[in-house]
Parts: C-alpha cells; sequence; structure tokens
C-alpha cells in the first residue's frame, strides 16, 4: 500500500482554498499511484475554528466541503479532518472528527476522544469525546486512526505537584484489541522550541509498544498567534524515525507501508541550538499572518536597540524589504548613534525609512500640561508620554498607508511591565513577545552569522529606552541574564517562589520579580496577540485573573 503524507498549510474558514488545496494533492497522488493520502487535524476548517464552531453555516460549510471532496476519491482513499454532528441527544452538538473518503462517499467517521483544556487548547468547549473504539479496513488492512491528542494519553503534567499523567482514558489500547496493521495520528500541534524530543518521543513510544508502525502528519504554517511546523514523522515498528518531513514549510512524501516496517532509521539530531527554528517560526509566523489576513506592508519603530532590530531583519524575510517601513522617532534623550545605527541598518536592509524627530510635539503637550502639573518633578509620566507620541506618529502612518504596526516588546518586559500601554506596546501582532531578552540577543547574533546585517553597535551597547538622561534598563530591572533565568522558571516550569530561591537567586530580586510579573498583568491583558515559540507564552495559553491576590 502506497500511503501519501500530505503536510499542508490551511487558512481557517477559507473553505474554498482549503478544498482546492486537497483536491489538487489528491489529483497529484493518483497520478503517482497512492492508495491512501492523509491530511492533518481538521483539514477542511483549518485549526484552530474557536467559537467559529458555534456558527450554523460555518457546520454547514465544512460538512459540504467534505462531500464535494470525496467523489475526488474514486480510486483514491483519504483521511480528512473536519468537525462533524454528534447526533445523539445528550452531550455537545460537534465531534472533532476523521472522515475516511473511498469510492467517492464518506466511508466511516472516526471521533477524537481525548479533548485538551491545558495551554492554548479548548477543545471541550465545543466537541462531545469519542467513546466508540473501531479500525478502519482498507486494502485488507487493519487501521488504528488517532486524532492528535488521541495518542497522547501518556503525556506528564507540566507542573511542579499532583499527577503525572494528563489522561485517564488510552485510545490506542482500546484500539489494540482489534489487532491493527498500523497507527496513523493527524494532528494539529503547535511549534514550541522546547518540545521538538518530546513530541517525536510520543510517536517513538508508541510504534516500540505497540509493535506497529506509525504515521504522523502535522499541519504547517501559523494562524494569528500559533505556529505549527509540521515535521511530519513514521516510524517502523521497532520505534526508529524512518522518515521526516520538512519543517516549517508544505511537503507532501509517498511512502510504500511494506517498506516502512524493514526500513532503516535516519539520522535526527536534535539541535544543539534552538535559535535557528524560533528564527523559521517567526518568519513564518510574520508571513501567514500578513497574507492569511490580506494584508501587505508592515510599519515599526526604528530605535536603534535590539528588539526592533531584530523585528525588522525578520519582518523583511517575511514581506520583502520594500514592505517594511521604518519611523525613526528620536527625542531629546535619543543617543546620537541610536539614530545612526538605526539608519544604517535600515541601509543595510533595504527598507524604506523616515526620521521625525518628536521633541516639538512633546513640548507642546508639556505646555499643554502644564497648567495642571504646575512644577512636579519629570517622572514616568513625561517618559511614557514620548512612547505615547511615538505609537501616535506610526499609527497615524498605518491609517494613511494601510500599514500594520510590529509590536517589538520582548517577553522578559512584557512579563515585569516594563513598557508603555498605548505606546510601545501598541501594535497588530507582537514578534518578541514570547522570546526573552537574552534570545533576542541571541536571534541577532544568529542574523548576522555569515555578515554584518545588524550593525555591532546594537549588539554591544547597553540596553536603554531612552526616555530620560542616561538611563539604562538595568536601572529599573535585573541584568537580563538573572532576570530571564527567573522569568523561566516562574513561568515556563511554574516552580513556586520558595523553590526559585532555594536554587541560588537572590531572595529580594525573586520577590521583586514576582510582584512585577503578577502587578503586570493589567497590560497583558491589553497587549497585541504574540507569535507563540514557547510552551507557556503569554496570550490564549496563559489565562491568569486580572483581580486576584495570589502572592
Amino acid at each position: 500500500m502506497k500511503i501519501t503524507l500530505a503536510q499542508l498549510n490551511y487558512h481557517i474558514g477559507n473553505f474554498k482554498a482549503n478544498k482546492a488545496k486537497i483536491i489538487h494533492t489528491l489529483e497529484e497522488a493518483r497520478e503517482r499511484g497512492s492508495d491512501l493520502v492523509i491530511f492533518s487535524e481538521l483539514t477542511v476548517s483549518g485549526y484552530p475554528p474557536l467559537d467559529l464552531l458555534e456558527r450554523k453555516e460555518f457546520i454547514d460549510a465544512c460538512l459540504r466541503t467534505v462531500d464535494e471532496i470525496a467523489p475526488h476519491c474514486r480510486d483514491i482513499a483519504a483521511i480528512v479532518g473536519s468537525p462533524s454532528l454528534n447526533t445523539h441527544p445528550e452531550g455537545k452538538n460537534l465531534f472533532n472528527s476523521a472522515f475516511f473518503l473511498h469510492e467517492g462517499k464518506v466511508q466511516d467517521v472516526i471521533h477524537k476522544s481525548l479533548l485538551p483544556t491545558y495551554d492554548i487548547f479548548d477543545e471541550y468547549r465545543h466537541f462531545e469525546p469519542n467513546a466508540d473504539f473501531h479500525t478502519l479496513s482498507f486494502k485488507g488492512k487493519k487501521i488504528a486512526l488517532t486524532i492528535c491528542e488521541d495518542l497522547w494519553d501518556e503525556q506528564p503534567i507540566e507542573m511542579e505537584f499532583g499527577k503525572s499523567r494528563l489522561y485517564t482514558l488510552s485510545p490506542m489500547q482500546e484500539l489494540a484489541k482489534e489487532d491493527p496493521d498500523l497507527i496513523i495520528n493527524i494532528a494539529a500541534s503547535p511549534f514550541a522550541y522546547n518540545r521538538i524530543a518530546a513530541k517525536r518521543e510520543v510517536f517513538t513510544g508508541k510504534a516500540k509498544s505497540y509493535g506497529l508502525p506509525v504515521f504522523f502528519v502535522n499541519q504547517v504554517g501559523a494562524q494569528t498567534e500559533l505556529i505549527f511546523e509540521g515535521g511530519s514523522l513514521v516510524v517502523n515498528p521497532g520505534g526508529e524515525i524512518v522518515g521526516e518531513m520538512k519543517r516549517f514549510g508544505e511537503d507532501v512524501r509517498d511512502f510504500l507501508l511494506e517498506e516502512v516496517s524493514g526500513a532503516e532509521e535516519i539520522k535526527i539530531s536534535d539541535p544543539e541550538d534552538y535559535i535557528p527554528e524560533i528564527h523559521e517560526a517567526l518568519v513564518l509566523g510574520l508571513k501567514d499572518f500578513f497574507g492569511k489576513m490580506g494584508f501587505t506592508d508592515a510599519i515599526l519603530g526604528l530605535s536603534g536597540g535590539i528588539d526592533s532590530a531584530v523585528s525588522i531583519v525578520l519582518a523583511k524575510e517575511a514581506l520583502g524589504a520594500e514592505h517594511v517601513h521604518a519611523l525613526l522617532l528620536p527625542s531629546q534623550f535619543s543617543s546620537g548613534h541610536s539614530v545612526s545605527d538605526a539608519e544604517q541598518l535600515a541601509q543595510n536592509l533595504g527598507t524604506p525609512y523616515h526620521i521625525i524627530p518628536i521633541k516639538t510635539a512633546y513640548d507642546e503637550f508639556e505646555k499643554l500640561l502644564h497648567p495642571y502639573f504646575k512644577d512636579l518633578p519629570f517622572d514616568v509620566t513625561e517618559e511614557n508620554l514620548q512612547a505615547r507620541i511615538r505609537a501616535v506618529l506610526l499609527m497615524a502612518f498605518s491609517n494613511k498607508f494601510g500599514y500594520i504596526l510590529l509590536n517589538t516588546s520582548n517577553k522578559s518586559e512584557a512579563a515585569v511591565g516594563y513598557g508603555t500601554l498605548y505606546g510601545d506596546m501598541s501594535g497588530g501582532i507582537s514578534v518578541l513577545g514570547d522570546i526573552y531578552k537574552s534570545d533576542v540577543y541571541k536571534l541577532a547574533h544568529y542574523i548576522n552569522r555569515e555578515q554584518e546585517v545588524i550593525p555591532a553597535n546594537i549588539l554591544i551597547k547597553p540596553p536603554s529606552a531612552e526616555l530620560a538622561p542616561g538611563q539604562k534598563d538595568s536601572d529599573s530591572l535585573p541584568e537580563y541574564s538573572r532576570l530571564d533565568r527567573i522569568l523561566y522558571h516562574y513561568i515556563e516550569l511554574q516552580t513556586p517562589v520558595e523553590e526559585i530561591i532555594e536554587k541560588g537567586y537572590d531572595e529580594e530580586t525573586v520577590l521583586r520579580t514576582i510582584r512585577l510579573v503578577n502587578n503586570s498583568e493589567y497590560k497583558r491583558y491589553q497587549a497585541p496577540p504574540i507569535l507563540r515559540i514557547s510552551s507557556k507564552a503569554f496570550g490564549a495559553g496563559r489565562r491568569m485573573p486580572l483581580v486576584a491576590r495570589y502572592f
């Protein structure tokens, strides 16, 4: 049996484009003599459709599209993902399903059993869990068809307390009772740089445990903040990876089932440096955000600092130099080299830019406010005023020319609230909001790996918001090397505060950092969506109460 794995980039709700892509792939696979084409989870609708699943016309379009794909499966079979209706009177209205299409019609429908409700997932909000387990029969083979989480039942809970296993049910154990010949898993598993090896181990472990080949098809592409890396796999019954598909790009490959069992393991080594993966993910995230939204051009404030420098390079790679516009907005506190560094970077990239000093606007605001502020001393009010003037100018260009403003704040700043609401926190999409400052520097060095794209001075000067005379980030925050490690323990690992201190971090620094994180929740509630590259990004995957006193 020739099996085709179709790792494609779908657009949520774009049924016409998704259908065309599926049918085109089927036709090409048929010409190559393929017997079965496997597509990813919720192929037809795109993943995650979120509350579009509550709209009748959306579900009708999903089911209609499946019916329109089925006639193209007369001499070839396909597995496509789509919501399906729960016709039982009890439970949620929908299932998350895999449709088995053959001989021009729907032959069977398999429903997902394990519905994740952690991190960015909220599937139980819409779907009913499956309780009917059976294999598919095709060309004399019995197929154990699973949907994403259904093969991930043994994954641990990533917390410092509680149980070590997330689910009490194992769908694969139920399917194994029918003595299947192979396992298929269709998924929409988002990228997290610190979960690459763990994801592979799920499939190698299941293949070895059941002594069956595993065919895993993952979605690729970005959907708002979520980035799917692809990386679909074929694993032999011994738990050895014998095929791995492209990461961060569409890929379609054929495999002979009879050869998979005897195929030799291919050499896969987890990258020692995760920065190249993050780089690819962010470029894909930006490219798809603009492409799927119908936007073409971006704008950002180019300050001469490391964050805006890395952001403009990523945007240029995703959109093209002519589609990325920069405003250099110096104030009376901006150093001369910040302007010259930013200008040199824009010239290196070939991106259009303008220099608009903001001192005149700032002086006018001071005059306007003086009768009320009188002789009160300069403080954060005047600092934030500069950031908000810059946001007004950037948004004026956005409105006038249709540019989308890129937010360039990093995760360290977002965590501790080191940013100005309606100022430098503004934007349509956050490029670096899931990247700690330490890793922003690593990204910059990676960008400069072959030639100096980002001027060297940007990489070596102390980070500063330049909103006050002689200001440095270290005046307000711990050194980023220490800050980022504390934040990683508290946010990603959810380590209790006492244990962070026990690991050797200064108690006063830890307590101050955690207090800043918790007190800044109100700012993050108003932040733009953040391109997600970790297992715990701010936004939909980290839901904290705004009005709470939990530390």
